[in-house]
């Protein structure tokens, strides 16, 4: 294990060190929030492919592959199918609004009421997103040292809060890079087809397995379904996400890159199935699929590949952990404490360096405070998909009607889309307590009545005014850039203090 050590360590410093550099470059609150809108194509994909593949997504995907064959891609794969559909239908309009929460978009939208109740929504849901890459560090720490998970949870958090913290998407942006070249080698180069050649070729594991382990439905038809509302529509509307699509320099390069990242998605989620599928025609008795990846890695691979795989698996659940914190900590920040404490209209924008300065202290701050948090909440739960499932939950149960009704329908007004994030989160909070978190009744429910909600109101009351909805049509056609967003998230035309 001392090479694997030494591996583990040297990766482990360079993030630091990557991190430290990047936050050299943070010098302005859009500088730390969302990279000084600047990122170009290959700097934009490799962080938005690192951003949607984290713990879950490679912990959480091994385990679906060992417990039901290749068919357990179809979580991951309803991720990649979202991304695409980001990308290709939304993204482009995302980029141009030029803010930089969901909440200020749905501001924007329908006006002010809407933003701190939306933003309660989606800061619960980046922070559980946090908590369950946080859990995550547990399974690769476990495989190197002999440690408490609770110690372990707190030295991976500690390395990501750390160098979040110091230059927020700057950093952050350039660790994803690290970690998605790290994540391709480590998990399709090596584990991939060494985990398929130590279990015989896929011959000799078809015919040691269960029948309907190579079947691409065996998981059952209402799962995919279930996976392809709670992913592929979380996709479109997650704060994280959007935050990485507000960093790309232009609309194309946001349709582009997360085209490619999309794309990529596919072909990870087909390997942690085919690597959990491996697992289980080689150890077919481990006392839970949890600890699946973790097997494979400890017992398939030789000294030094088994430390790269490792920091593989640490770069997917770094990459989320971070993006899902700072989206946490910028909602919290921009759409709730600002808001609730009346702060919003006597934060600085003369654009002066101390203003500046004193953006980003806040940033950080934040950060620091979500990321205990965080870490404190992931030493108590253990349930890597479960965890997931009730971040997803929360936010397409409450938030996808509003959203996506606002991009295309002109008649939902603000009392339609109050309604559809209380009704619909509401629902979905009730039924994961009665049915379990775990159940597809809360999506379905949850979803079905929030549309209703937004349809029904918004046709009950009075249309959205005429002046909002034509500076809404300007600002998503991109005539308004030179507009700063944190001035005029009630959709009327403000001063151009970024120009």
């Amino acid at each position: 294990m001392a090479v694997d050590y030494v591996v583990i360590v040297a990766y482990l410093v360079g993030i630091v060190g990557v991190g430290w550099w990047g936050g050299r470059r943070a010098r302005s609150r859009s500088d730390f929030l969302v990279a000084g809108r600047r990122l170009g194509p290959t700097m934009y994909t490799g962080t938005m492919a690192a951003v949607v593949l984290g713990g879950a997504s490679t912990i959480g995907g091994v385990r679906l592959g060992y417990t039901y064959g290749i068919s357990g891609a179809w979580m991951v794969f309803a991720i990649g199918l979202g991304l695409l559909a980001l990308s290709v239908f939304f993204s482009g309009r995302i980029a141009r609004l030029k803010v930089y929460t969901v909440a200020e978009m749905l501001s924007l939208r329908y006006g002010d009421a809407a933003s701190v109740i939306s933003g309660v929504v989606m800061w619960m849901y980046t922070l559980m997103l946090a908590v369950t890459s946080t859990i995550a560090y547990a399974s690769v720490f476990d495989v190197l040292f002999d440690i408490p998970r609770w110690a372990a949870i707190v030295i991976g958090g500690a390395i990501v809060v750390g160098y979040s913290a110091l230059g927020g998407m700057w950093s952050i942006t350039l660790t994803d890079m690290v970690q998605f070249v790290v994540k391709s080698v480590g998990v399709l180069l090596l584990l991939l087809p060494l985990a398929v050649i130590k279990a015989g070729g896929f011959g000799r594991m078809e015919a040691r397995l269960p029948h309907g382990f190579f079947s691409p439905t065996s998981i059952g038809g209402q799962t995919i379904f279930t996976y392809v509302l709670i992913y592929t529509f979380g996709m479109l509307i997650g704060q994280d996400i959007w935050q990485r699509v507000f960093t790309a320099r232009s609309d194309r390069v946001a349709a582009f890159g997360g085209t490619v990242a999309g794309v990529y998605c596919l072909v990870y989620a087909l390997a942690g199935a085919v690597i959990g599928t491996a697992t289980r025609a080689l150890y077919p008795t481990l006392p839970g699929a949890d600890s699946a990846f973790a097997t494979i890695v400890k017992n398939a691979l030789p000294p030094g590949v088994k430390g790269l795989v490792l920091a593989a698996a640490l770069s997917a659940m770094m990459s989320t952990a971070s993006g899902a914190l700072i989206a946490s900590a910028t909602v919290a920040e921009n759409d709730i404490w600002r808001r609730v404490s009346r702060r919003r209209n006597a934060r600085p924008t003369d654009g002066t360096a101390v203003a500046e300065r004193d953006e980003v202290r806040s940033n950080r701050v934040f950060i620091l405070v979500l990321g205990v948090a965080a870490t404190v909440v992931a030493c108590l739960l253990s349930d890597v998909v479960s965890a997931l499932t009730v971040a997803y939950n929360l936010l397409v149960g409450g938030l996808l009607v509003p959203i996506l009704g606002g991009l295309v329908w002109r008649r939902g007004n603000l009392q339609g889309a109050l309604a559809s994030i209380i009704v619909g989160g509401c629902t979905v909070i009730v039924l994961m307590v009665t049915k379990g978190v775990l159940a597809n009744e809360p999506i379905y429910y949850g979803l079905g009545i929030s549309l209703l909600a937004y349809v029904v109101v918004s046709l009950l009351t009075p249309a959205p005014d005429a002046a909002r909805l034509d500076a809404w049509r300007r600002r998503i056609a991109g005539e308004t850039t030179s507009v700063d967003p944190t001035t005029a998230a009630d959709g009327r035309p403000a001063a151009a203090s970024a120009a």
